[in-house]
């Protein structure tokens, strides 16, 4: 079956490219005349086409460095080393753009200039767009609060559009959400124009019951998870190993009760780590991803996320307060870590306690953390990881990521072209779990929907009478969120809209070293939102208000 993939011809991109003075980055519509575009179905077709391009990919993993899931070591790779600091100021650019709305207005202004389409064609790519518009509209308010609120193409003189309020903005993205989810299909059954990866309903119902739960509207969160969980969505689960990951020997780090256990932790671990790699794209958890082209399209997070060792950056590493957060295998509950002086105090005189804390852990932290003995044949034959401190291109926290690298594409030694997942059914399981005890406490479909996820990881399921309260199971919630999320761009807004942030935002610390920190973190209040760049006040001529603190 055919896919969608991001890809512009020559003639589309100088329709759609965008102006990156105008701070609505309007598309200059001097560069190809209308009079020689939107005439048949095919220009429809690329057109949008090239308005996929804007959704997000791979850089979605710097949103968890900018929390305290991880430590961006390179400032000139994203704001993600600046805003995790503190150091933020109007003259950094945090995310502040048009491109995608820009560009979707654009297409909704002009598509029906096309008369020999297929309507109900026509209006699905409409939908189909009008969803690429309501999710950059969703992260903007995510990031700034307030955003201009434009829904037709902006022509010279009319750049200078104030702010709209976050409320009214968000009105406008849950009902965009909800028209075209009535207009997309389910599913598409492949060939052009019906590939595969395009945008769906179950896409837009997911988006909105995130957009419903980030602002805390329980009961709309939990009836759009709902929706999306009858729409035939299932965990990705795996059920057996090939002859490279079977050679992983994990005896030395869990203590199996019998086969079965065993098979139960691998099968866990296995299913989580395969349903990011690139051979199981479109799978049955997948409802929204960044379509790729093979061999042009590049995914970087095999560059981006290892060390030297593997050929990778070290760009993003997790922090020690992520691998504190991957609870106990064998009763699902929080561990307790040694104490920061005590683990550098082992590291350094290579004690054996040093390792303690990584045994017995959630499979999905085998998964998703490289640490000091964890083997990996899949990557290359006989691997363990060993943090060199202090080596070029190496993750300065101690740990690695390893979740979202894909093995087979480091040893065919080719470029990565997987998929990035932007939204996956076990999200919309967390958010009905959240939403719904935040209603009304505990019950079994609650506990149901977190067991789905802790059962595909190998994980024992929920103690009803361990977590039998609200409070208790807001914990267990949040915790699980973090864990299964790790490094997909959830956690910058869950700490904010939880008010946790000036609690976890602390300065981070190597393995190594319990004294001098590899990063200094503060945090204030104006952190919860980031400031408009001084840049585009000044183009709008102080018609843009900066947010409060900057």
């Amino acid at each position: 079956m055919k896919k969608i993939y991001i890809a512009t011809s020559i003639l589309l991109a100088t329709v759609l490219v965008s102006c990156k003075k105008d701070f609505l980055e309007r598309p200059p519509l001097n560069q190809v005349s209308e009079a020689t575009f939107w005439k048949n179905a095919n220009d429809v077709y690329l057109a949008v086409n090239g308005v996929y391009s804007q959704l997000p990919g791979d850089d979605m993993v710097y949103d968890d460095a900018a929390a305290d899931n991880a430590h961006a070591q390179y400032p000139w790779e994203s704001s993600a080393t600046a805003v995790s600091s503190g150091n933020v100021n109007s003259t950094l650019d945090a995310g502040w753009g048009f491109t995608a709305i820009g560009r979707a207005n654009y297409f909704l202004d002009n598509a029906d200039k096309v008369t020999a389409i297929d309507k109900a064609l026509l209006e699905r790519y409409k939908a189909e767009v009008r969803f690429i518009r309501a999710n950059a509209y969703f992260w903007l308010i995510c990031k700034f609060g307030d955003v201009p609120l434009q829904i037709k193409t902006v022509v010279l003189g009319e750049e200078n559009i104030p702010r709209t309020p976050k409320a009214q903005v968000l009105k406008f993205v849950v009902d965009e959400l909800d028209a075209i989810a009535k207009i997309l299909p389910q599913s598409y059954g492949g060939g052009k124009p019906n590939e595969k990866g395009r945008i769906t309903k179950g896409a837009a119902l997911a988006l909105k019951a995130r957009a419903y739960l980030y602002d805390g509207q329980w009961q709309q969160a939990a009836d759009a998870a709902s929706q999306v969980m009858t729409l035939g969505y299932s965990l990705f689960k795996v059920t057996d190993e090939d002859a490279l990951n079977a050679k992983d020997d994990y005896s030395t780090w869990v203590d199996f009760a019998n086969a079965d256990d065993e098979k139960k932790f691998r099968l866990g671990l296995r299913s989580y780590e395969a349903l990011f790699h690139q051979v199981n794209e479109g799978n049955s958890e997948v409802i929204l991803d960044r379509q790729r082209i093979p061999q042009q399209d590049a995914n970087f997070l095999n560059t981006l996320l290892p060390s030297a060792d593997l050929g990778g950056w070290g760009s993003i590493a997790p922090t020690q307060e992520l691998v504190n957060s991957y609870p106990s295998y064998k009763t699902g509950d929080l561990i307790t870590p040694p104490t920061p002086a005590q683990r550098a105090a082992w590291y350094k005189a290579k004690d054996p306690a040093f390792k303690n804390e990584y045994r017995n852990r959630d499979p999905r932290f085998y998964a998703s953390i490289l640490f000091d003995g964890n083997p990996w044949n899949a990557i290359e034959d006989d691997y363990t990881f060993k943090w060199t401190e202090g080596a070029g291109n190496t993750a300065l926290t101690g740990y690695s990521v390893r979740k979202m690298v894909d093995p087979k594409i480091y040893r065919d030694q080719i470029d990565n072209h997987a998929n990035n997942i932007l939204i996956r059914y076990a999200e919309v399981l967390l958010t009905y779990a959240e939403a719904k005890n935040e209603l009304t406490g505990p019950d079994g479909s609650v506990y149901d929907a977190l067991d789905q996820i802790r059962t595909r990881a190998g994980m024992p399921v929920i103690d009803r009478t361990k977590y039998a309260t609200q409070a208790t199971l807001r914990e267990l919630i949040r915790n699980e969120r973090r864990v299964e999320l790790a490094i997909e761009g959830q956690r910058y807004m869950d700490i904010r809209r939880w008010k946790i942030a000036p609690q976890v935002m602390k300065s981070i610390f190597s393995i190594s070293d319990a004294v001098k920190p590899i990063q200094v973190r503060t945090w204030t209040d104006k952190l919860y939102l980031m400031p408009i760049p001084q840049s585009q006040i000044d183009l709008s001529r102080g018609v843009l208000k900066q947010n409060s603190g900057y």
